[in-house]
């Protein structure tokens, strides 16, 4: 059995879209896999063989780690299967440039870097009974160059040890540049080549903790706000999220007019995210809904230190536990990557529908360069808006395709494949309360963004939001006046029309 006494890091590790150039003398495809014995490899590493063993699957991941580093590849864990008990039983670790990313390049003005080339390199293990972990199939041939010169930079191999971060800290606080605590680091490490991260690593560390860290007396200040309204009015809500070191990291809250509001006008929301401009510079986000006046409402809110698949969870969570677990009948967003991960987690059952304003806001940046291009744009337009059935819809647009020869436009077809989620014809058929964009999100935002300034700290805008939903409140309350006050005439002699009267 191979022993291997490897720090365990996290077996998910993401790898930076970047593509390293490689040098002359980097180790090329025809060495990468050259073995004297089929055992140990260069440098005495050991070569990953079919009916290796190991006792866990960290242990597993940090020895092909080690050899990946050696020869000069990423990797990460590509997939794994879990039994019955939801116990990991078959993984699969890969080169990290395997797959191929759906390229722009046909579609896009501004092609974005990929490090993928498709890079079949893997290998495949399974755990016993008994949770032994034993090699099943190794593929070490890449179709890439490999360098263990650059192993160090690879998004796998880095990271910010407890120490660099403590200093980064008290440095951003006494307001010392980011590129001078950097190189105090390199210096102290004797060398760029025995750091263990690099500037970017740090310069997002920075602005991640910088987001949300807090002046004197805001924590309590926030914590004794909510404390206060929630005695004030007990349907008041909130939960706050802290980190590791009891840093502010997620708040989220919502008053009892916005969780009753929720039970009769929750059927549709919308949610977005963006940036107020307060000097945390941190993302907003709202549920936003619309009342019976055709105004946009407040479901609740959160302000969120970054924006990945976990905080989104925890977030639908929280404001799902807040409206007693009744989650709405749709939801809109735009095409977020780590939003649509969470609401399949949360919501497994709810509909949710694309934003068609920031899909077809796209259109210029994809077809910018055809020559055709003022005729692309209207025939989408005139598909979208004017199919009245999916199959008119589906006759049109392989018309177009065929017309303007866009068959390889792989933006195009991602869309078609996802055309259920932003084609109205494809939606009209659920609820959506005469929604189909987040505007209303950002417009709430926009408000909001009223009451904030460069210079707002937190304590400051919590302050401000009870300000500014009173508001909202009043706009309401002018609506219901208006509403009760006049009566638009009947156009027709329907009694189905005098019942909107």
């Amino acid at each position: 059995m191979v022993t291997v006494d490897y720090n365990r890091k996290s077996l998910l590790e993401k790898v930076d879209d970047v593509i390293l150039l490689e040098d002359e003398n980097d180790n090329n495809l025809d060495s990468v896999n050259l073995v004297d014995d089929g055992i140990e490899g260069a440098n005495g590493v050991i070569v990953p063989e079919v009916g290796m063993k190991f006792n866990d699957e960290n242990e597993m991941f940090n020895f092909y780690k080690k050899y990946a580093y050696n020869v000069g590849f990423p990797v990460r864990e590509r997939n794994s299967q879990k039994d019955d008990d939801g116990i990991v039983r078959y993984v699969v670790f890969t080169c990290s440039r395997e797959g191929r990313r759906s390229s722009t390049t046909s579609g896009s003005l501004k092609p974005q870097a990929t490090i993928q080339t498709g890079c079949k390199a893997r290998m495949t293990a399974s755990t016993d009974a008994c949770g032994i972990w034993k090699i099943n199939t190794v593929n070490l041939i890449h179709n890439h160059k490999t360098s263990p010169s650059k192993s160090k930079l690879y998004r796998c191999n880095r990271e910010l040890i407890a120490y660099v971060k403590r200093r980064l800290d008290v440095n951003d606080m006494a307001g010392i540049p980011l590129h001078k605590s950097y190189n105090s680091a390199v210096v102290e490490a004797r060398g760029y080549e025995n750091m263990t991260c690099i500037e970017k690593d740090c310069r997002n560390y920075v602005e991640q903790v910088r987001r949300l860290r807090l002046g004197a007396g805001d924590t309590a200040a926030i914590q004794t706000y909510f404390l206060n309204m929630q005695a004030k009015c007990p349907g008041f809500f909130f939960s706050i999220d802290l980190d590791e070191d009891l840093r502010l990291k997620n708040i989220f809250w919502a008053d009892n007019r916005s969780r009753q509001a929720y039970k009769e006008f929750g059927d549709v929301v919308t949610f977005d995210t963006t940036y107020l401009t307060n000097k945390y510079d941190m993302p907003f986000a709202p549920f936003v809904g619309v009342n019976h006046h055709g105004q946009s409402i407040l479901f609740g809110c959160g302000l969120v230190s970054n924006e990945n698949t976990e905080t989104f969870v925890s977030l639908f969570k929280t404001w799902l536990e807040c409206m007693h677990g009744q989650a709405p009948i749709g939801i809109i967003t735009d095409q977020n990557r780590a939003m649509q991960n969470a609401i399949q987690i949360v919501f497994p059952n709810m509909k949710h529908r694309w934003c068609l304003w920031h899909i077809l806001k796209k259109l210029l940046e994809k077809f910018g360069y055809h020559v055709d291009k003022g005729e692309i744009f209207s025939a989408i337009h005139v598909l979208v808006y004017d199919s009245q059935t999916i199959d008119i819809f589906e006759e049109g647009w392989r018309a177009m395709i065929d017309r303007y020869s866009l068959h390889d436009n792989e933006w195009l077809w991602r869309m078609y494949e996802n055309r259920g989620c932003w084609v109205p014809c494809f939606l009209k058929s659920s609820f959506w309360a005469g929604m189909s964009t987040t505007q209303r999100s950002e417009s709430m935002n926009a408000f909001f963004d009223g009451y904030v300034h460069s210079k707002t700290s937190l304590k400051q805008f919590v302050e401000q939001y009870e300000r500014a939903l009173r508001k909202k409140v009043e706009k309401e309350f002018e609506a219901d006046f208006k509403s009760y006050s006049q009566m638009v005439p009947s156009a027709t002699k329907y009694e189905l029309e005098k019942q909107f009267q």
